[in-house]
Order: C-alpha cells, then sequence, then structure tokens
C-alpha cells in the first residue's frame, strides 16, 4: 500500500508538494513509454489542428484558448506540440515524435495502461491518505520536455487553470518516468505558496468568442530565489497542491524528462467552476477513481 506517513502528510501540508521516490518500478515506467510509443507512431493531427503549447499567456489565447482541438480535448487523446517545429505551412521541421509537448487530456479514460496505473490500489490508497473521501480524475497528460527543445513551463498554479469553489481541493500527480534533473527541467517550487489563494484564472470566453478563453488577474512577480529545485530519480511521484506555485525550465540538454501527471478533484461539496477549460462531457463525466 502507499499510504502516507503522519510525517509526510504534515510535510505535504506545509510545503504543498511532497516527493515520494520509488512509488512506481521500473517496469511500470517502460509500460507507460511503450503505451505512448505505440500512441505516438499512430498520430494523425490534420495540418489545422497543429496546436503549439505554450504557458506564456498571449501565446496560450492565440494557440490553445483560440482552438476547438485544444477546448475539446478534455475527453480525448490529443496531442500538442513544441515551438518552432512546423514550417508555415503546418509541416513538420523535425521529426514528428520529437515535435510533441505534451499528449493530454483523457489518457486515463481511453487508454488501458495509463487507465491501470491512474486507478490502482496503490493510487487509491494514497489518495485516501490524503484524506481525499470522493476524489474524480479530471485530466490527464503525458509530458515529454524534448532534448534541447522542450519548453519551460513559467511560474504557475494549477488552479488557475482548473478553479474549485473551495479551494484547496485539486491534487496533481505527477510521475517520472525518466530522471527529472536540474539539466533536464525538473520541476521548481516555492514551499508554502499554496496559502495565498489563486491570483490568475484562466476561463472560458462565451461560446462563438474569439478568443475561447482569457484570464482574470495576473501572475504577481516572484524572486527566483524563492523557487527550490526538486529532481527526482525514474519512478518518483510527486504530490503538487492545487494552489502550490511551481515552474520548470527549458531543457537544453541531451536527454528527455518523460512524465505522466494526473489531477485529482475532491468532489464531495465542491463545485467545479463553469468557466474552467475543462468541462465535463457525456462522453467523459468525470470517473470515480475507486472503481
Amino acid at each position: 500500500m502507499a499510504c502516507l506517513s503522519s510525517s509526510q502528510l504534515q510535510k505535504f501540508q506545509e510545503d504543498g508538494f511532497l516527493v515520494l521516490e520509488g512509488f512506481l518500478s521500473a517496469e511500470e515506467c517502460a509500460a507507460m513509454q511503450q503505451s505512448i510509443g505505440q500512441i505516438v507512431a499512430k498520430m494523425d493531427v490534420p495540418l489545422h489542428c497543429r496546436t503549439v503549447f505554450t504557458t506564456k499567456e498571449e501565446e496560450q489565447k492565440r494557440a490553445q484558448g483560440n482552438t476547438d482541438y485544444f477546448l475539446s480535448s478534455g475527453d480525448k487523446i490529443r496531442f500538442f506540440f513544441e515551438k518552432g517545429v512546423f514550417d508555415e505551412e503546418g509541416n513538420f521541421l523535425v521529426p514528428p515524435e520529437k515535435s510533441i509537448n505534451k499528449i493530454g487530456h483523457a489518457l486515463h479514460a481511453h487508454d488501458p495502461v495509463f487507465k491501470s496505473v491512474t486507478h490502482s490500489t496503490k493510487m487509491q490508497a494514497l489518495a485516501r491518505s490524503l484524506g481525499l473521501q470522493t476524489p474524480v480524475v479530471v485530466q490527464s497528460m503525458y509530458i515529454f520536455k524534448q532534448p534541447h527543445i522542450g519548453g519551460e513551463v513559467l511560474p504557475h498554479q494549477d488552479a488557475t487553470f482548473l478553479y474549485t469553489e473551495p479551494l484547496g481541493r485539486l491534487l496533481g500527480v505527477w510521475i517520472a518516468l525518466e530522471d527529472a534533473t536540474l539539466e533536464n527541467g525538473c520541476l521548481w517550487f516555492i514551499p508554502g505558496s499554496h496559502t495565498s489563494g489563486v491570483s490568475r484564472r484562466m476561463v472560458r470566453n462565451p461560446a462563438g468568442s474569439t478568443p475561447g478563453t482569457c484570464f482574470q488577474g495576473s501572475e504577481p512577480a516572484r524572486d527566483n530565489s524563492l523557487f527550490v529545485p526538486t529532481p527526482v530519480r525514474r519512478g518518483a511521484l510527486v504530490l503538487i497542491h492545487g494552489e502550490v506555485v511551481h515552474k520548470s525550465e527549458q531543457n537544453f540538454s541531451d536527454s528527455s524528462r518523460h512524465v505522466y501527471t494526473f489531477h485529482l478533484m475532491e468532489a464531495s461539496g465542491t463545485v467545479w467552476s463553469p468557466e474552467n477549460w475543462l468541462q465535463p462531457t457525456a462522453e467523459l463525466p468525470f470517473p470515480l477513481l475507486y472503481t
């Protein structure tokens, strides 16, 4: 079982994140990498759907927020790409398998390997030890952090994009499928930053509007010295509170940094914002983790 100790739970509550080394075996990591390789091998994304993923606000509004391919991806497996991998006509400038930033947002629902990991007994035990009574999986992603071109992820809070009322009901589960190092773009956190609310929200604009999303509020300037690097080994799991501030740097190394990540929400007594870009659908209502 994967229950947290009282000291681990206290550290998570104080810092807003917690590293659990060795949560998955090398074999479990390899199975997910093999499965994602098969998904990538079958990838067929039309030219008009080739969306660049970025965390810079204006680029987000132009790229993700202005395309149905992104906004309707919550119940599908879809592909999002790094900057600079297409020519002006949308053709690949690098091998397609080396161009992908991430695959999202419903691997947990459609791929048997990722579904098995997400709904595993030890994942359920971990959620229970955190006090979640009715956890639901709201999204999942495979992040590649490609060698040399894997883009930076600017400081942010996950609740900016996945907002709940009350706050404090969102949990990120981040699993390293390869070593995450200072060189290839490990996570950086501001410990304790989950206690000050949410400074910015990405919300859907009314149907038919362009762009499809906008931002309310803004990210404050933060002293870079506040961030603590969190390198981890393959198989480690990092718990991420929905309001803790975190980031990752661009990957300038020769090594990729593959990650599987998903978000849980405590459904009991929680309102999922109808303004969130991601909404449950008839095809994929938020399913209970305990199945």
